[in-house]
């Protein structure tokens, strides 16, 4: 077998996820729906979810032409150094990652603004059939977003045959994905945090009442944010992780003369995506039963589907048996990262419970214990990534030089094997949150009420175990860009005669050296300041928006009595998160590049490689707790209105409400955004790597 095998099998089984995202969109589409109302909010829905991703896109793509214009001149070196094809193709490489991953989040839009309303009318007759409306509307997201990243990703290097414009093609899907997830964010959030704080505390009305101005603006934030930036973040993590892993596996290859390393990416990436359909394929629920078993259940399988079929294709192959352990080792640890979150999140387990009891005495106590606890999980998670890390490195030392880096990107890999399945949980999780809301907007019935509610929960509860899997992955992609960057710099210093053929200008990176501590205390700064500048993003917005309910309820009159034919002006709470979302999304996204390229300008490649170390620990600190405390927060609030500690409209309820209204932010805007934040930063440190090296201050 040869290369050429694997890449044409990778383009085959993305095919074949094509033709099963097509199946399961046609599949949702036939289900019945016939409610008037249902019918026309979810009109509003989509136009504004559209609405927004056009005003966005557009915005986009003024930032995307002037960075591809500077790619082209100064990346992988400056065009006048006499190579201007190696710039056309890096250009071109960053330009199809940002049209991948804007189609990504295009592609969540379209089938979310459908399968909410099928979800939402078919709760009228049981969970299973509005589960498996809101599951397979998931995932053909799942499967259409996966196949583009490994077709994208094959077809790259097929035309290429040239690693670093690989880095250009995910620096592409990163840099999309980044402003994507943050305006997403600030957008969902903004409608979020005002509908509640209005709506819940102030009035005592229900979630996704239609006299609410915000309500309708609330669930356009769960498809541009939750959706359409989700599957741009996760088209991201698995396009970084494939890149990071080809990077270093053909820099392998070149002392073997062969392609083994490369094929083995290949080979585990494609069988993954294919272990990913047989399981969105196979996915049931039985009637009565737990949506939350079903989602975890499917991903278990898929897991197992994945671990014994590259282990067939590694006996077939012969490929080496060390990588596939290290594999193995990423997608276990992988799942316990998804368990630890789980166990702080879900409405079934002690911290939920025991914040859901300190609700009882207050908003501040509601705050403190959420944030414990929130602290508190990041611990297994960050041991979780240690490990894989540590022990991937270890067994992959005894093939050699190189060797332990490589089989810490196959670890990631490995973490990120089965996203087709993580990205059809994720995507479950929003359209069966729009789907509860359209039920209580067409006054479908408490019965239906109450099963939306449970699929709801279930959606928050995988939400924050699927963010698990996609934040250890990111970890484990980041400690592998550092070695792509390491490869990066050794290659230009024997280039250009600051090293000696086959010794390495970099080995690691030592923290007494001024340079490197530099660059490791501004790297830590950066998640901080970059989750600052997102949060107070939505804060601003958000007292614009709840000014303008204010407004609303102020001079229509008849809206707070809920007379008949009095209908509140959505389309400006829609107006005003999509125009703040805009102008809140680059600042904090830029300022991430321009810090990168300050501290390599001024410290070198020994303080990027600082930089890149603290950004990575840091972030992967700031991410996990933000993600989880948000997720533990959202379903204590959900636990109460379950009927617990005095149930709607209690003064724990409040409580809730308020601690739900701090983690919004954290959950759905910064947390799941500095993933990408760090893998943006090792991207342009490693695209830059040449020219931090001959031009710093300090280096």
């Amino acid at each position: 077998m040869n290369l050429l095998f694997f890449q044409i099998s990778s383009i085959v089984i993305a095919i074949l996820a094509f033709g099963a995202a097509f199946w399961l969109y046609k599949w949702v589409e036939k289900q019945p729906s016939s409610n008037r109302r249902i019918a026309e909010v979810s009109k509003l829905i989509r136009n504004g979810a559209n609405t927004f991703l056009a005003k966005e896109y557009r915005t986009l793509v003024k930032f995307c032409s002037v960075a591809a214009v500077l790619i082209l001149i100064f990346l992988p070196q400056p065009i006048w150094h006499g190579k201007p094809l190696e710039n056309v193709i890096m250009a071109l490489a960053y330009i199809f990652g940002t049209v991948c991953s804007g189609i990504a989040g295009k592609i969540g839009i379209s089938i979310a603004t459908i399968a909410n309303v099928k979800a939402a009318e078919s709760a009228t007759k049981g969970i299973k059939p509005s589960f498996m409306s809101g599951f397979r509307g998931g995932a053909v997201m799942g499967m259409a977003v996966v196949g583009s990243s490994l077709l994208g990703v094959t077809l790259v290097l097929l035309l290429t045959n040239n690693t670093t414009a690989l880095l250009g093609f995910s620096f592409g899907a990163s840099s999309m994905a980044l402003f994507a997830k943050a305006g997403g964010g600030i957008f969902t959030k903004t409608a979020d945090i005002s509908a509640d704080l209005v709506g819940k505390v102030e009035l005592g009305i229900p979630e996704d009442d239609p006299r609410n101005p915000a309500v309708i603006a609330d669930n356009v934030g769960d498809n541009v944010g939750d959706v359409a930036g989700m599957g741009a973040d996760l088209f991201d993590s698995n396009v970084a992780s494939m890149a990071a892993a080809l990077v270093m596996a053909a820099s392998l290859d070149k002392f073997t003369d062969g392609s083994l390393n490369t094929m083995t990416v290949f080979c585990y990436a494609a069988i993954g995506l294919f272990a990913s359909i047989i399981g969105v394929m196979t996915a049931k629920m039985k009637e009565g039963g737990d949506p939350t078993r079903a989602l975890n259940s499917n991903t278990y399988v898929t897991t197992v589907i994945f671990a014994i079929l590259t282990a067939i294709a590694t006996w077939a192959f012969k490929l080496e048996w060390r990588i596939w352990a290290c594999s193995a080792i990423g997608l276990v640890i992988g799942v316990i990262i998804g368990l630890a979150s789980d166990y702080f999140t879900d409405d079934k387990k002690r911290p939920v419970h025991e914040v859901a009891k300190a609700c009882e005495s207050g908003p501040a106590f509601t705050i403190l214990s959420g944030i414990s606890y929130g602290l508190m999980s990041t611990l297994p998670s960050m041991i979780g990534i240690g490990i894989s890390a540590l022990a991937a490195y270890k067994i992959c030392e005894p093939l050699g030089a190189g060797y332990p880096m490589f089989g810490i990107s196959m670890a990631a890999v490995g973490m990120l094997s089965i996203v087709g399945m993580i990205i059809s949980n994720d995507a479950y999780g929003p359209i069966v949150d729009n789907a509860r809301g359209l039920v209580e907007m067409g006054d479908l019935g408490d019965k239906a009420l109450e099963i939306t509610d449970s699929l709801d929960s279930a959606g928050n509860t995988v939400k924050a175990v699927t963010k698990g899997f996609a934040i250890g992955a990111a970890g484990l992609t980041v400690i592998a860009l550092l070695g792509a960057f390491m490869s990066e710099v050794n290659t230009a210093a024997v280039e250009l005669g600051m090293a000696a053929e086959g010794t390495h200008y970099i080995q690691g990176f030592d923290i007494i050296n001024p340079a490197v501590f530099f660059g490791l205390l501004i790297g830590a700064a950066i998640p901080a300041l970059f989750s600052a500048m997102l949060m107070l993003g939505v804060d601003r917005n958000a007292q614009r928006m709840v000014a303008e309910i204010h407004r609303q309820f102020k001079e229509i009159i008849g809206l707070k009595e809920g007379k008949e034919g009095v209908v509140p002006e959505y389309d400006k709470c829609i107006e005003i998160a999509t125009d703040g979302a805009i102008k809140e999304l680059i600042p904090a996204g830029l300022m991430t590049i321009v810090m990168t390229l300050l501290v390599g300008f001024i410290g070198g490649v020994h303080a990027i490689g600082g930089f890149i170390t603290g950004n990575i620990i840091s972030g992967l600190l700031f991410a996990l707790f933000m993600s989880n405390s948000g997720g533990l927060w959202d379903n204590t609030k959900k636990y109460i209105e379950a009927g617990h500690h005095g149930g709607k409209n209690s003064a724990a309820h409040k409580a809730g409400v308020v601690g739900d209204t701090v983690g919004d932010p954290f959950k759905d805007t910064a947390g799941p955004s500095i993933n990408t934040q760090i893998t943006v930063v090792s991207l342009v440190a490693s695209l830059t790597a040449t020219i931090f090296l001959t031009i710093n201050l300090f280096g």
